[in-house]
């Protein structure tokens, strides 16, 4: 079986070299972990090379290795303070403490390391650790520029005392809730709390009986079994590891049932038999209905709720509008905490927990806010380029609240660096243009907000420098026939070089077909053949100059195992033989080895190895096992493996099959290719053992490697009694077969695969099927198809010729030729037909004409639709009806209405409905005869709902324009009681006024006209005899100037004046038929009187009296 050279190692990824333009540069110096191939190089030189490099590169500082930001010590250690840099030359360092410099000299107690700038404070000969607390930053500078530390803040870790105190014992009623507070003194870092008994007992705890995350004893109720010990709270600290113990609480249970029987601890009503009343659930922490609770993100995010009651309550999560996220949340406390995990923002929402008992049920919501300090979107890299280059340094990060970004150059704020007209600054991103020498420098970059900082050095350096070459020169490559290999190129220079390959001094650029070159340099051959040996030539060139190195490139033919191991059944005492003849490449060493179930076989005095063969003379029952053949040489190996049989006793069976079980077929051997042609093979193969069941077929597979190399497909079948078949083969496949075998049982493992075969090419006889045009935008149209297989490209450099044009226009066909499976063509009409062909083509011609398809391009957003129509035929029913739009932009998937009802000022629930695209019609029934419908049309493609028309339902036909607060109260307002009540005043008003009337009839009354007036009356008026008028029938005429309306209501025509403004006429007019009731008087006696009427007129008895 063929081995797989081993891929090219890791260092290909700096041999990308000046990947992209604004890319880093670092020289590796390490070494692979194995060669890419056997090769006659010096075992070091590539290493050599690249250290060379690395020694003659100028680079300014990086900061390699920081303390954190937050440095907590040990006081009872040397203090340390890291921080490492690398740059050439080697960079200096200095450092500031609180922001001002530090001056290290100074201070006998503080050096720093020898070539690094770690700080070792020293207290040996005596001094206090908390006098060095403070933020302390370090700097390391070359004359390139300075790179910047994080600001370290340094703290001394603390381990205070308890406070003494004396603590009375708790007394509690049996059945209450019960907090024993830890208060524990404020250690740095928090100390870890956990509750013992005096006796250094852990306290058992349970749902009923627990600890808070801020370290208090919560009791959900109290049995009288918890006075049997007291409760010390203790203090672990994290350095000196020590353990603080509180003085201890002693317990005092007031119960109604005094003897503590431990037989009611497993009572099913364990609290009824205790006399303990039971409670529904309250919330010892949090308290009350609501909390909030902010938490940064990537950090864990934990939740609390324990909560009081008999019985002991059961405590459960949810998240409002959603749920937990499963694969983040676990449950902790006996189900009283929820956390949650390395938090995101989508994290933050409403958490309640449910805190039940069978007495009642009781809820905390808790109101999460996720923030975040600063992270890296996009951190600045380093910079390498050539003069005369462009680049930039981005900076990009996100928070919560947004970071501000603050730039710095050589640690000094950019505002107050000498100005550079390469450089721009452009918010996140810093832009050089042009770059040249004096550009070097370091640029810092500061991101930050109220919760945090990053800060990033990113170094600009402008090198220049021809290309050279880091591999070693004349490797030897040698590789297996028919296998894939690389060969690298590693080389260096600036600006990029371009590289090229060439074989035995041609001078065609190998770059296609069976060939790839890489970004960097590589070159791959997809699958080695005998005409690929040879020298290969890389050439590295930019404008500085160039530089070349050379390959050897051998090919050997595989290892192949063509007489293997046959199973083998004997009986014991006897002599057996397994075969194992091998060919392989003569100028590789072949080494011959056996495996015992799967194990190295050791070959002892019954045992002779020879180079074709294991011979084993008296077997016994111990030799019975597998047997591997194991050839290799030191570029490839295959296998081969059979089984032997002992048995015990000394004679042979008579029915071999009845004998051993039956098994699936060993895999058929020794593969052959004879009777070449043009267009078929014919294969022949030995059948492996049938393993007692006899074999009914064989599987012929193929693989090719040019479009799916290694996947096997399944070329033809035949019955089980052939063994040599001719093949059909297809034009320009270089083909490789295998064979399984098949029984009742199973198949076979596959042969070892053949001989690989390649056909000559030809024209293709087929084109691409399943061609389509669909829009992925509005303005484009993708033409795709199914590529076509290995076994219909028939030849090289298989291509596809992709026309189209507009299907109305019948325009001039618009062409190109694609290597893939898809091409899209831009700039397109919305939604409009085109006619699209793809045709196959190879360097042997083309395929046959292809059909015509048709596709369409990109769908939008339709117009609204047309002649939206709403009628209401009855107050029940509102009727719509519309049009399809006048441009669909696309295929209508529907329709969708939105229709809220409203009645003035108020809104009722928005109503949605989805219609298909063939529906034009709908109706909606009201709910109730005043109010009224706004609905809401729009068009739907699959692009999504375009333009919306809008209309609204006509008013009810009887329907006056109410205010709104009658409107707002029609529907319901008969029903009020201060409605009944005025309409029983009214009608009692009513009532009073026609019995006052008649009386006044009945009397003859006369309404006196004046009886104040000083002017008499004119002899015209012939009814004036005591200053008074007759009531007649004929009050029942009209005043004139007025008209009588249907339903018998006087409507006034010109005026609205009130009577009052007839009293003030200075010639007042009265009807034939004294129907006008009123003073008759002139503006002075109006004014004379005016006083006393108005305090009249408050009273509606006394205005009906005055009509009377």
């Amino acid at each position: 079986m063929a081995r797989q050279p081993p891929l090219p190692w890791a260092h290909a990824a700096f041999l990308l070299l000046l990947l992209q333009l604004g890319g880093a540069i670092e020289i590796p110096m390490d070494r692979p972990s194995e060669p890419l191939h056997p090769s006659s190089s010096p075992p070091h030189s590539q290493g050599r090379s690249e250290a060379s490099i690395q020694n003659e590169l100028t680079q300014p500082p990086t900061i390699t290795k920081q303390s954190v930001k937050d440095h907590i010590v040990d006081p009872r250690d040397n203090i340390l303070i890291e921080c490492e840099a690398k740059g050439n030359p080697a960079p200096s360092f200095h450092w500031t403490r609180n922001s001002r410099f530090f001056n290290i000299a100074k201070d006998p107690r503080v050096s720093m390391r020898r070539r690094s700038g770690t700080l070792v404070i020293d207290f040996r000969s005596g001094g206090r650790p908390e006098e060095y607390e403070g933020e302390y930053q370090c700097f390391a500078r070359n004359k390139f520029g300075t790179a910047l530390s994080n600001k370290i803040r340094l703290q001394v870790s603390k381990s205070p005392l308890w406070p003494k105190e004396n603590l009375d014992p708790v007394v509690v009623q049996e059945g209450a809730p019960l907090t024993l507070q830890c208060n524990p003194p404020p250690g740095l870092p928090s100390p870890v709390i956990f509750w013992m008994s005096s006796s250094m007992e852990p306290i058992a705890q349970d749902k009923r009986v627990s600890q808070g995350h801020h370290g208090d004893l919560y009791f959900s109720n109290v049995l009288l079994q918890d006075m049997q010990t007291d409760y010390s709270c203790n203090a672990r600290f994290h350095f000196t590891h020590t353990i603080q113990q509180k003085n201890p609480f002693t317990l005092k249970v007031l119960t109604n049932h005094p003897y503590n029987d431990s037989s009611l601890r497993n009572h099913p009503d364990m609290y009824s038999a205790r006399g303990v009343a039971e409670r529904t659930p309250s919330f010892m922490y949090p308290q009350g209905t609501s909390s909030s609770q902010m938490v940064l993100r990537g950090m864990d995010l934990l939740l609390e709720c324990i909560a009081s009651g008999v019985p002991t309550p059961d405590i459960a999560w949810y998240k409002k509008g959603g749920d937990l996220p499963s694969d983040k949340a676990k449950f902790e406390n006996f189900n009283k905490a929820l956390r949650i995990t390395n938090v995101s923002e989508e994290d933050s929402g409403e958490y309640f927990c449910l805190a039940s008992n069978k007495m009642g049920s009781i809820r905390h919501t808790i109101s999460v806010r996720v923030k975040a300090a600063p992270y890296w979107l996009d951190e600045p890299k380093n910079l390498i380029l050539a003069p005369g280059e462009d680049g930039r340094l981005v900076c990009r990060a996100s928070g919560n609240p947004k970071p501000t970004v603050q730039w710095m150059v050589n640690g000094e704020p950019l505002q107050s660096a000498p100005p550079n007209p390469n450089r721009e600054v452009a918010g996140d991103t810093i832009i050089f243009r042009d770059t040249q020498v004096s550009s070097r420098a370091v640029y810092q970059c500061n991101t930050s907000n109220e919760h945090g900082y990053l800060l990033a050095n990113a170094f600009v350096s402008v090198l220049d420098v021809p290309p050279r070459m880091l591999s070693p020169r004349n490797q030897l490559i040698r590789v297996i026939l028919y296998n894939r290999t690389r060969l690298d190129c590693p080389f260096f220079g600036s600006p990029i070089p371009t590289l090229r390959w060439f074989k035995n001094g041609q001078g065609s650029n190998l770059d296609g077909g069976n060939y790839h070159v890489y970004e960097n340099g590589s070159l791959e051959i997809k699958m080695i053949r005998k005409e690929d040996q040879g020298i290969y030539t890389c050439v590295a060139t930019n404008i500085l100059g160039k530089a070349e190195n050379q390959v050897r490139l051998e090919v050997k033919d595989p290892t192949r195992i063509f007489r293997m191991p046959e199973d083998q059944v004997v009986q014991r005492g006897t002599t057996v033989q397994l075969e194992c003849r091998v060919k392989h490449d003569p100028s590789l060493r072949l080494t011959v080895s056996w495996l015992k179930d799967d194990e190295p076989l050791y070959v002892g005095n019954r045992m002779k190895k020879e180079d074709d063969s294991l011979t084993i003379f008296g077997v016994a029952e111990r030799d019975q096992g597998s047997y591997t053949c194991v050839a290799s040489t030191e570029l490839d190996q295959d296998l081969a493996k059979a089984h032997l049989t002992v048995l015990a006793d000394q004679t042979a069976p008579t029915n071999r099959l009845a004998a051993l079980p039956k098994g699936r077929p060993d895999r058929p051997r020794d593969l052959e290719l004879t009777d070449l042609a043009e267009r078929s093979v014919r294969l022949t193969w030995i059948p492996g053992d049938d393993n007692n069941s006899p074999i009914t077929g064989y599987v012929v597979q193929f693989e090719e490697d040019q479009f799916q190399p290694g996947v096997w497909h399944d070329h033809s079948k035949f019955p089980g009694s052939v063994n040599s078949a001719v093949l059909q083969l297809s034009p320009y496949v270089n083909y490789q077969f295998r064979v399984i075998a098949i029984n009742e049982v199973g198949s076979s493992h596959p042969s070892l695969p053949s001989e690989r075969y390649r056909t000559s090419g030809a024209p293709p006889e087929s084109n691409p099927s399943d061609v389509k045009g669909e829009g992925t935008r509005k303005n484009n149209m993708e033409i795709t198809w199914t590529p076509m297989n290995a076994t219909s490209a028939f030849g090289p450099n298989l291509r596809y010729i992709v026309k189209w044009r507009r299907r109305e226009t019948r325009e001039t066909w618009n062409n190109v030729t694609v290597w893939g499976s898809r091409h899209v063509v831009g700039q397109t009409p919305v939604y409009v037909p085109y006619e699209i062909r793809v045709q196959a083509e190879n360097d042997f011609g083309k395929g046959p004409e292809p059909d015509t398809v048709i596709g369409y391009s990109g769908e939008d957003l339709p117009s609204a639709p047309r002649r939206f129509r709403v009628r209401q035929p009855s107050l029940e029913t509102v009727n719509l009806e519309w049009d399809h739009p006048e441009h669909p932009n696309g295929i209508l998937t529907g329709y969708t209405l939105k229709y809220v009802a409203f009645n003035g000022t108020k809104l009722g629930k928005q109503m949605v409905e989805n219609f298909s695209p063939n529906q034009t019609k709908f109706s909606v029934q009201r709910s109730d005869p005043v109010s009224r419908f706004r609905f809401t049309l729009s068009a739907r493609t699959q692009v999504g709902s375009g333009e919306a028309v809008t209309e609204e339902s006509p008013a009810p036909p009887n329907e006056a324009t109410p205010t709104a607060a009658y409107t707002n109260n029609q529907a319901d307002i008969a029903t009020q009681g201060w409605f009944i009540g005025l309409m029983c005043a009214i009608a009692l008003l009513v009532l009073i006024l026609l019995i006052v009337c008649f009386i006044k009839r009945s009397r003859g009354g006369k309404y006196p006209v004046r009886e104040k007036k000083d002017v008499p009356l004119g002899p015209e008026d012939p009814k004036e005899e005591d200053g008074s008028f007759d009531y007649s029938d004929e009050d029942n005429k009209p005043l004139q100037g007025s008209q009588t309306s249907l339903d018998g209501t006087i409507k006034q025509q010109e005026s609205d004046d009130s009577l009052v403004d007839y009293g003030e006429g200075g010639e007042g007019q009265f009807n034939e038929d004294g129907s006008f009731i009123g003073q008759y008087t002139v503006k002075k006696d109006k004014e004379e009187t005016e006083g006393n009427e108005s305090s009249e007129a408050t009273s509606p008895v006394n205005a009906i009296y005055s009509l009377a």
